[in-house]
This record gives structure tokens, sequence and C-alpha cells, in this order.
């Protein structure tokens, strides 16, 4: 298949080529090495002498595995040597490092670490190389969102472990200031045991074919949260937290938008997860009515009338008692669906069901 080159794709420095690497890919080919003693592999992209395999072919480089960049600036994801798990890397900024490397060694710390409430993504080694900025190394996640929710009792899971979360940070005094829906991932350790590509995860980590996923039901992921570069870890004794606003990815919190007046941020938290609900699920989906009086109260405009997360996490739990095996089972239908393709994705669905049903899957998909 013959691809457009679309200029905007690459950085157009003179001499460049689609598919060279960018400046800040270089960052992390100048330490390769450094990282392999470390215990780290990349992928053959980011090693020293890496010619491009797409060359002299004709083909559009985004076709290759080695013509995959990188997804951001700061990560890189990687293959730990000693046992082979694909891992995510992320160097600190300054102005956000000290506080992000605190809070996640605060979580990956006993006794919290081991806790079952605890929804914060697992520290699992940091890099200290000479006169650069630290390098957090944790477990390749994926999306929350990806693949798409089936069933409204895959929804209900991934709500309640959330809320979890966010509930079990608060309980320890920290706000996660930017809980939104990119920082939101899920373990895919379970539903794609032979993983992915990190750049496209899509496709399988040798670029050969489709990555081999489970559905939600039939493999239940455990939600993690990711990012803690806003997040703050806040005194009990000295009250309730007045602090700057800091804006992440939601911007539309109430509370933030003159962006001077000092705020408590663990309403916007509440904020946060409620609007998150309300824009992916309930403005996107039908029937989501169940829900639909808790999260109006996570967004009111005034955060003194929004539930706690100790509130939410027992609002949710009354709310979970009461939904039937058959509503948990039910099929999330998009509310723009056309006919044809609903008629089609609803047997679709009827006949993963009865596997469902047959093989003894639960509706709530907990993982265990």
């Amino acid at each position: 298949m013959s691809h457009l080159y679309i200029d905007f794709l690459d950085d157009p420095r003179p001499g460049r080529q689609p598919g060279d690497l960018e400046e800040h890919e270089e960052w992390w080919v100048e330490r390769q090495q450094a990282l392999e003693k470390a215990g780290y592999m990349l992928r053959p992209r980011y090693r020293p002498g890496w010619r491009p395999s797409w060359v002299g072919t004709g083909k559009f480089y985004r076709d290759f595995e080695d013509g995959q960049p990188l997804k951001g600036r700061l990560v890189m994801d990687a293959t730990r040597l000693s046992d082979g798990i694909p891992v995510m890397m992320k160097r600190l900024l300054s102005e956000e490092g000290p506080h992000e490397l605190q809070i996640n060694r605060i979580f990956s710390s006993e006794p919290l670490a081991s806790d079952p409430r605890n929804h914060c993504a697992r520290l699992l080694d940091v890099i200290e190389l000479p006169n650069d900025p630290p390098i957090m190394v944790h477990s390749l996640l994926r999306p929350f969102y990806k693949p798409r929710f089936q069933t409204y009792g895959e929804f209900v899971a991934f709500f309640g472990q959330i809320s979890e979360g966010i509930q079990f940070m608060h309980q320890n005094n920290v706000a996660h200031r930017d809980c939104t829906s990119e920082n939101i991932m899920l373990d895919p350790s379970k539903m794609y045991p032979k993983s992915f590509h990190a750049s496209n995860i899509k496709r399988s980590r040798d670029f050969r074919r489709k990555a081999k996923g489970y559905t939600r039901t039939w493999r239940p992921p455990r939600y993690l949260l990711i990012d803690f570069g806003l997040s703050r870890q806040y005194d009990p004794t000295k009250g309730p937290p007045l602090d700057i606003p800091i804006r992440g990815g939601d911007k539309s919190a109430p509370e933030h938008q003159d962006r001077k007046t000092p705020y408590n941020p663990f309403p916007t938290d509440v904020y946060y997860i409620g609007n998150l609900v309300q824009e992916d699920f309930i403005q996107k989906y039908n029937d989501f009515e169940f829900i639909e009086p808790l999260i109006t109260d996570m967004v009111q405009e005034d955060p003194a009338k929004r539930p706690t997360m100790d509130e939410v996490v027992t609002r949710f739990a009354e709310i979970r008692s009461k939904l039937s095996t058959r509503k948990l089972r039910s099929r999330m239908a998009r509310n723009n669906e056309i006919w044809p393709v609903a008629a089609w994705r609803a047997v679709n669905h009827w006949y993963r069901t009865v596997g469902y049903v047959l093989t003894r899957k639960a509706a709530l998909p907990e993982p265990k």
C-alpha cells in the first residue's frame, strides 16, 4: 500500500528524512549503554549505530517496528533484562520530579504497597545517571479505555476500583490533582499475556501481527493511577489544605477558572473522576441512569457541596448492590449507533454472553 508523506508528522529540519530520530529520542540513544548496564534494553531504534530497516524498500516507515517513534517526550519503553518484562521509563522534570518521585515512593513502599486498596502504579526502579535527572521505571501499562468497554459490569468494576484508589490516596493525605483520563491505566498482564508494542498498542511486541487480547470480563484487569507530578501530600494537623490551582488534563474544574484563588485540591479530585464518567460514559452511552445522581453531585460547581471520596465509595457500593445480573451483563451501546451496527454488535454480544455464562465468568469482573 502506498502512503502519502505528511510533513507535520516529522520535524522538518534540513536534511532530515521521514522516520529519522527526533531530538528528544536522541537523548535516550546517548544513554542506551548506561541503561543496558542498569538492566534495561531499549528497542533497536534507540541503539547506537541503528540503520532504518525501511530504507530502499519503497515502503512507509510506520509499517516497520523500528519506525515507531516515542509517544511522549519524557518516556521510553524498554525490556527488563532480568526477566524480559516490558517496562516504561520516565525521566523527571526538575519542577515536578521531586514531588512525583516522593509520591511514587510513598505508595510503592510498605505497608501501603501491598494494601489491596492501593491503585497507584508501583515503582519498580529508579535509575540514577551522572548529571541527569532520575529515571523512574514502571511496568508497561495500557490506557484504561482500550479496548472499549462492552458491559455495564465492566464499567462498574472500573469505577469501583478507581474510586477506591483515589479514596486510598486521600486517606493517606495525598491529592492526585490530575486524575483524568490519560492518567488512569489498566494492568495488561492478564488481558494481554504476550503484551503489545508500546508505541502502537494494536500490534504485537515484534510488530508482526495484531496484539492478542481478551475481554475485560474474560480476564478482569486491575486499574491503576499514574503521573503524580502535580500530586501533593498535606499535613492533616493543619486543617483542610489550600493550594494554588495547577491545571492538569481536565481544565474545566470551576475552582480553577481564575487560576489565582487558593483551593482545597481534594474536592477537585472528586470533580475530575465525576467529570470523566460524565464525558466518557454518560454522554456517549445509553442507560447510565443508575449512576447519574452520584455523578451530578460529584461535579457540583461549589466544591463544598461535592461528596468526599469516602462518601462516593459508600454511595456507589449501595448503587452496585442494587444492579441486577442482567443489567451488569447488558451491552453498553453508544448513543450514536446506527441500527445495522447496533444489530451486529447486539448479536455478537449475545454470543459472548452465552460463553461467559457457560464458563461461569462473573457479571461483575473483578481481578483476583
